[in-house]
């Protein structure tokens, strides 16, 4: 149980003992800012055959040695702009925890539970910080955020539009530092059950924030956390309201949706009937991977933040299709017209399958893998696209709620318009 590592009065002292506001600081080499308009802005590592790979890793921050540990996709694409996520470690855990999950339940609660709802879709890091904790003395712990970005996205293929922090205690406290000071590099960031104790920076500009809590949190009360998530009510521009929360004793749990927030800067907030702990459930007690709620709101708020690539002026390739669907299937039938000016003589076609859709069979190109980001090839009697004109070809697939057509397709590693999908 993850919260036997956060109750003991030392670290309930360790924690109150944060610092002051974090100075704001930039190493050398600015990481870039996100854009809100939702355009793909992928890294100089796009492309590159990368040399780094899932392991741990040493860096030199602030004139120190730090660590982290990086979960690259297995089936990693270094022409595909990925998500990047931060975990942080709450006091007294580690990098290795938040990786592994190993706290509350190996593998399913690996990053919080997102590795797994992230299906291959994006680049993972959980930092170490310095005495198992994000004290951020003089922005130390943003510097080192902001040299990990640099290395990791000058070696793989991220989309700068699409960074995430998620962190519980004190890794929320790491979290919400993150959204004071970087609002214009991270898109969106979870603070789960946090407090303002790694600082906060500026604090003045909006951001996409989740903010979750326990009412019966004893170690960093709910007080605190609804403070945290007040400031960036009023930065995004949302409507002040006292949203519902749980009745002590029912275990159960609310979200609400604030709204008239400004475009692109939702604020949620999550009060659940528990105390200090990281994976809360419904219907009873204490912490399970298996079993809680939490990784799917935190999953279902980053990913919203969907990409949308404009394809570019000279275009070669546009996909079209329909998707029909029933109870627990769908068929979709997808077209590919060659717009360029010469012949293409064999071609893969890739896109993501949105989360729980599974290909069973398929017609015209051969599929693999059957989730996630899947690379359709083509068969020996439709290799040949001449120009303007178009091959189809389809699959039937299994889901679990989610019936929706990929949004982005890439032909031979082009991106191409696309019309008409439904």
């Amino acid at each position: 149980m993850i919260a036997a590592l956060l109750v003991p009065t030392a670290a309930g002292t360790a924690m109150g003992a944060g610092p002051g506001p974090a100075a704001a600081h930039t190493a050398s080499g600015a990481v870039a800012a996100h854009d809100d308009a939702g355009a793909v802005a992928p890294t100089s590592g796009c492309g590159k055959a990368p040399t780094l790979t899932s392991g741990t890793y040493t860096i030199q921050s602030n004139g120190k040695n730090r660590t982290f540990i990086l979960k690259v996709p297995d089936r990693y694409d270094r022409n595909h702009p990925y998500r990047l996520v931060f975990g942080f470690h709450w006091l007294g855990g580690t990098a290795t925890d938040v990786a592994t999950g190993r706290t509350v339940e190996t593998g399913a609660w690996a990053y919080y539970g997102l590795q797994r709802l992230a299906d291959e879709s994006a680049v993972f890091v959980a930092p170490q910080g310095f005495d198992n904790g994000w004290a951020n003395a003089g922005g130390e712990d943003v510097t080192l955020v902001d040299d990990i970005i640099k290395r990791v996205e000058s070696d793989l293929c991220v989309d700068t539009t699409q960074r995430f922090a998620v962190g519980f205690s004190y890794g929320a406290a790491m979290s919400y530092a993150l959204a004071c000071t970087r609002a214009t590099v991270f898109r969106a960031v979870a603070v789960q059950s946090g407090g303002q104790l790694s600082g906060c920076s500026g604090g003045t500009q909006p951001i996409a924030y989740l903010g979750v809590h326990g009412i019966r949190d004893s170690v960093l009360g709910i007080a605190g956390g609804r403070a945290l998530r007040d400031r960036f009510v009023r930065n995004n521009g949302c409507a002040a309201q006292n949203p519902p929360e749980p009745a002590q004793g029912s275990l159960t749990h609310r979200v609400t949706a604030y709204s008239g927030c400004s475009a692109g800067h939702p604020v949620v907030w999550a009060a659940f009937d528990e105390g200090h702990i990281a994976a809360p459930q419904d219907g009873a007690p204490g912490d399970s991977g298996s079993r809680t709620w939490l990784p799917a709101e935190v999953w279902k708020f980053f990913s919203q933040f969907q990409t949308s690539t404009p394809p570019p002026d000279d275009a070669t390739c546009r996909v079209s299709g329909v998707v029909s669907a029933w109870n627990s299937g769908l068929t979709a039938n997808i077209t590919v017209t060659n717009t360029g000016a010469t012949t293409i003589d064999g071609w893969s076609l890739v896109f993501t399958l949105p989360g729980g859709q599974t290909i069973t069979s398929g017609w015209n190109a051969a599929y693999a893998p059957a989730s996630g980001r899947v690379t359709a090839r083509n068969l020996s009697h439709d290799a040949a696209i001449a120009p303007g004109a178009s091959v189809t070809i389809g699959y039937q697939a299994t889901h679990t709620g989610d019936t929706a057509a990929p949004d982005a397709y890439t032909l031979n590693g082009t991106t191409c318009a696309v019309t008409g999908i439904r």
